[in-house]
């Protein structure tokens, strides 16, 4: 079996785009994946056009040496738009391997060591109110692992506006209210998205009494991790961080030093289930549980769940459609990703079941997604009050 061909399916789902990667076999057995680079859709199909002009006529069955090929044959190796595409193609190879061997991805990963994949929802909401209603209603359909995002006491005049400063106490009374609501068997974290200082962060967490949190989540940007290890020793609440790590060696630093408590993985990003893997078995030995990225569509979704069904350290999956979040904005949108994705993971109450159909599980309509259009789209460019650029 050789690779025969590679393709590139950007399409516009609910309020962002999904790029679909199939890897065809000389064979007819295809595999899908899918690159986490959201909004650099275009960067990512012109690494997938320069791997595709060498991995025509490879044998896909030797994805490991695949990896090595794609990763280590240029002198400017790594970095996010490369591995974005590189992850795709992983990913669509084990598609590949678990279809022409009749086994679930799972298998290829060493099996199965639990049979459904618990997650955490976010609690939506503009305001402090609409958060705590939010986490309510998540609450009474089970849900037990709430994320909650960042609060500001008032609009601000432009979109576009966010002052750390302004958030910081806000955010904070309302999660105390959350944990009074909701009592201490609830599971709550706080998305923070870099968006603070080391100082600004401490400040947050020192504001919060002590068990409000049980994990803040890139509370910081990532690329110092002297930063973190600052931070660590101004708070005791536990770090989840790494969805934007691009390799092991990115992680190496927050497993090594123990800078994060929850690994953050984001298979669309990392290098696909080969680099994956290693960042399970490495956070496995710090006593470091996963607690996936998982952003965009049923692609990534399935190759998460497998991966997680195939680790013994894992916590939570993240999943972005629930009673008080979609992702896909509108029921069209969730109804167009069921036509283009007929078979596709599905949630069942809290949890995804894990499928055992060859491969991924996941069938794309390409007649389809062919009819689908790309668009621009840009993350939000924030500002503070003074004008400077702040992170989004």
């Amino acid at each position: 079996m050789r690779i025969r061909d590679i393709k590139s399916y950007p399409v516009w789902v609910g309020n962002r785009n999904q790029l679909i990667v199939k890897v065809e076999t000389d064979e007819g057995i295809y595999g899908l994946g899918e690159s986490g680079l959201s909004g650099r859709e275009l960067a990512v199909m012109g690494a997938l056009q320069h791997f595709r002009e060498f991995l025509i006529g490879k044998d896909p069955m030797q994805r490991g040496r695949i990896w090595q090929e794609l990763y280590r044959s240029q002198y400017f190796e790594g970095g996010r738009v490369l591995l974005a595409a590189q992850s795709a193609i992983d990913i669509a190879l084990y598609d590949i391997v678990g279809k022409a061997l009749g086994v679930p991805v799972y298998q290829l990963l060493g099996g199965k060591q639990r049979n459904i994949i618990p997650c955490f929802a976010t609690a939506a909401g503009e305001t402090g109110e609409q958060m705590l209603e939010s986490a309510e209603l998540l609450w009474s359909h089970g849900w037990r692992v709430i994320r909650t995002g960042t609060l500001l006491p008032r609009r601000p005049a432009s979109s576009n506006h966010f002052e750390p400063r302004e958030s910081i106490p806000y955010t904070a009374q309302w999660l105390v209210k959350v944990r009074e609501t909701l009592g201490s068997e609830l599971t709550l974290g706080i998305d923070y998205h870099h968006r603070l200082s080391i100082a600004e962060a401490a400040s947050f967490c020192q504001r919060l009494p002590a068990g409000t949190l049980d994990f803040l989540e890139e509370p910081i940007r990532d690329e110092a991790p002297e930063a973190y290890e600052a931070l660590r020793k101004l708070t005791n609440v536990p770090f989840a961080v790494g969805e934007e790590f691009s390799s092991k060696w990115q992680f190496m630093p927050y497993l090594e030093r123990h800078l994060t408590d929850y690994a953050r993985v984001d298979i669309c990003n990392v290098g696909g289930f080969t680099e994956a893997m290693k960042v399970a078995g490495w956070a496995e030995a710090h006593y470091i549980d996963l607690m996936p990225h998982n952003p965009l569509g049923p692609v990534c979704t399935a190759a998460t769940i497998h991966l997680a069904a195939a680790v013994p350290n894992f916590a939570w999956l993240e999943v972005r459609v629930t009673q008080s979040e979609n992702l896909y904005q509108s029921a069209s949108a969730l109804n167009d990703v069921d036509a283009l994705f007929p078979v596709q993971p599905r949630l069942e109450g809290t949890s995804f079941p894990v499928s055992d159909a060859p491969g991924l599980g996941v069938e794309l309509d390409e007649t389809l997604v062919k009819s689908h259009t790309w668009q621009f789209w840009e993350a939000p460019h924030w500002e503070r009050v003074d004008g400077s650029v702040t992170n989004w």
